[in-house]
Parts: C-alpha cells; structure tokens; sequence
C-alpha cells in the first residue's frame, strides 16, 4: 500500500490517464466489432469524459459542464459570422475568474488549494482550446452549424458530436489538441479494416512513459541530495538548475506521451497520408518528441515543437489575426491562458524577447560564418537555447519569487539578457 500510495501522489495525472486506458481500449473493440453505432460512439465518449470528470474533480467538475452548456446553447442561437467572439470572451472570463480565485486563495487568505481545483482548472484550459478551436471553425464556415435541424430532437442529435468533440474522455485531462472536422473523421474511420490493433503502440509508448519517469527519480534524487549552493561554484550552480529544470519538462513530456497511449488505445491519431501510405508509429496525433524537441538548436525551433499543438491553436487564435506585433500577442495571451502569476510574467516575455532575438541573430550571422564555424556554432546555439529554457520553465512553473530567487543565485539569468541585448544592438544596427 505504501508503494501505491507514493505512484497516487506524485503521479496523479498520470494514474488517471493510465486508469482510463482500458475504457479506451474497450471503445476501441467494440468499435471495431460493429458494437457500437456513430451515434453510440459519440455517446461513450462523452458521457465517459463526463464520468471521468466528476470522478477526478468532485464538485468541480461544474467548472467544465458550465462552459459546455453555455457554448451548446451559443451554437443553437448566435449567427455562425460572430460566434467565436462571443465562445472567446464568455470562456476567457470564466477561466480567468478561477485562475485569481487560486490565487487570492494562494496569497491573500494563505489557504492550500484542492488538488481537485487545480486539476479542474488545468482541464478548463484544455476545454478553452477546444471550444475557441471549433467556434473559429464555425466562424470560418469549415464547420456547417445545425440550428437549422427540422426539430429539436435533431438538432441535439447532431450536435452529439461536438459536446463529445469537447468532454472526450481521451483528452479531457490532457492530450494533444485535434481540430473538430479531424475528430469527426477518425470517430467515422474506425471500421473493421482501420486502423489496426494499437495495442503494441501503446505498450511501446507506456515503456517510454516509465523511462522518463525513471530519469526524472534520479534526477530528484540528485537535486535532493545536492543542494543548489553558490559556493560549489557557477558551473555547479548551473549543472544544478539544468537538472532540475529538465525535471520540470520531463513532467510534460510524460503527461504528453501517456495522452498519446490513451487517444491511440481508442483508435485515434492513425490515418493515411496523402501518399497512401499509413502512419505506422500512431503518430498522427501528438505534443512532442523528447529527443526531437530538446535536440532544438534554436529558440524558435524548440517554441514550434514544444507542446506542438497548443503552438498550433496559438498560432490560429493570436499569431496569425494579430497585424502588430503578433509574437509578443501570441505570448501575452498565453500568458493570460497560463493564470497571470509573477513567473508568468517574467518567464512568456522572455521566451518571446528570446525567440525574437533568436531570429535576428541567426539572420545576420549564421550566413557569415565558414562550415566550421557554423558548427561551433550549431554546438554554442544549442547550450544558449538551453539555458534560456532552463530560466523560462523554472520562472513559469514556481510562478512566484521562488523560481527567480533561484535564478538569481547563478549567472544563468544573464544569458537571456545577452540575447535581448544583442536583439537591441542588431536592431539600432540595422537602422544605421
């Protein structure tokens, strides 16, 4: 029971994904088998997701059926032309009321917050992409709405499909964001010649969930035992901080890959490209790679394939609508997505003023430089992204004066300054 008991606390998350897996596995078969009509599909999912909800969260699971129903009744009466501006702010304001009543909680009335709460509001987030990604679909007309269904017995049967769309059960704690039309057509692609048995994937993948869990205990284990201490000297100072910020992001990773398990265990994320040929690693629906994300050379290269499909969402939602200064809008807003903390702050600015530098930078040197040199450079490019992800992650997720307090006790934090600096100095350059 001890052992157990350690897996449910530091494992959370992942134990109800991992929980949720034979369910999926279970859609998968019955599916496959001719069990379960479109309609009844529709109806494991969300109902599942539903389920799953108020088994995880108790009594905040309101905070995901409230915006549900609000933008079910959006779609039934608001014209398709304006929809997204009204799913956008109605969603936003609910949202951001919880993420200041966790911290008024936190730092106001000093009282711990429900884990419970917190995990709601981590999947209200998820729920936001969601609801803005399909009410841009309908704006944009991809996406044909129903309020013109001949009775309303069925017009709620065709919207089944999008309240599933949103209370998915395999990516209503965490997953990779798929557009509603890709949703559609993988629920109608499972048949009995597609796609195949996903079981050897997914067990492939829980593998790679266990060794990244397993280099994240001895890396825990390490910092634990070796306190962060200037007096070791800077190198150390850094050595320390770098491990403990790939803690941070091993998190992720992990949470990403078991989210990848539970949508490929119900037949997601597998189609044919535009080749013909078929997606044999399951890898249609995805977040990120370990190896490909940290292997990024630059900035911009680790922003595109960090948590790559909320990059994508961004991209749509902000970057791409934006006409001034739309990288700054795009962090700014995923700041505010993010719940508006300190090490919010301090840590999306960065990240956008470094992207921003990285640009210039590459621009005007790396053309200059001889094949050797370029790869002293590659080398010296991939240390610098490093570090400044060290600062980005460590400032984001303490989220108050912890994370920079520890920043503060190395050098580490002048090394995105350099970068700013030298955005600075190209640019008066560029001007003269």
């Amino acid at each position: 029971m001890g052992s157990i008991g350690w897996l449910w606390e530091r494992h959370r998350f992942l134990m109800y994904q991992c929980f949720s897996l034979p369910f999926a596995f279970l859609f998968y078969f019955l599916t496959k088998r001719g069990h379960l009509s479109l309609t009844y599909r529709y109806l494991f999912v969300s109902i599942g997701g539903s389920v799953l909800a108020v088994v995880t969260m108790g009594v905040y699971s309101i905070l995901l059926f409230t915006p549900t129903l609000a933008f079910f009744l959006l779609v039934r009466s608001v014209d398709p032309s304006c929809i997204h501006t009204w799913a956008f702010g109605i969603q936003m304001l609910w949202q951001t009321f919880w993420h200041l009543l966790i911290q008024y909680r936190e730092y106001y009335l000093h009282e711990p917050v429900s884990i419970r709460l917190f995990l709601a509001v981590s999947t209200l987030m998820l729920l936001t992409q969601r609801i803005t990604s399909v009410s841009l679909d309908l704006q944009e007309k991809r996406v044909v709405p129903t309020c013109g269904a001949s009775s309303k017995r069925k017009a709620c049967i065709m919207l089944l499909p999008l309240v599933s769309y949103i209370l998915n059960f395999t990516t209503l704690l965490g997953g990779p964001l798929c557009s509603y039309g890709r949703f559609v057509s993988l629920m109608e692609g499972i048949d009995l010649s597609s796609p195949p048995s996903p079981l050897g994937v997914v067990f492939l993948k829980l593998i790679q969930v266990l060794m990244l869990e397993w280099v994240r205990f001895c890396l825990v284990y390490f910092l634990k035992h070796y306190t962060c201490d200037t007096k070791s000297g800077i190198f150390y100072g850094i050595l320390w901080l770098w491990g403990l910020g790939l803690v941070l992001r091993i998190q992720y990773y992990s949470h990403w890959r078991i989210s990848e398990c539970l949508s490929n265990a119900a037949g997601f994320g597998f189609w044919e490209n535009s080749s013909g040929v078929s997606s044999s690693e399951w890898n249609g629906l995805s977040d990120g790679d370990f190896w490909t994300t940290e292997a990024s050379i630059r900035m911009s290269e680790f922003t595109r394939r960090w948590n790559a499909t909320t990059a994508s969402w961004l991209r749509r939602l902000v970057y791409a609508r934006c006409k001034h200064f739309p990288l700054f809008a795009s962090f700014g807003f995923s700041l505010w997505w993010h719940g508006l903390h300190l090490g919010h702050f301090v840590g999306f600015f960065t990240w956008a003023a470094t992207v921003k530098a990285d640009h210039h930078i590459h621009r005007n040197l790396f053309q200059k430089l001889t094949p050797t040199q370029r790869k002293i450079y590659t080398f010296l490019s991939w240390i610098n992204a490093q570090m400044i992800v060290i600062c980005i992650v460590i400032a984001v997720e303490f989220r108050n004066m912890t994370g920079l307090r520890l920043l503060s006790k190395t050098y580490i934090g002048l090394v995105p300054l350099v970068n700013i600096i030298l955005l600075f100095v190209l640019k008066l350059s560029s001007l003269e």
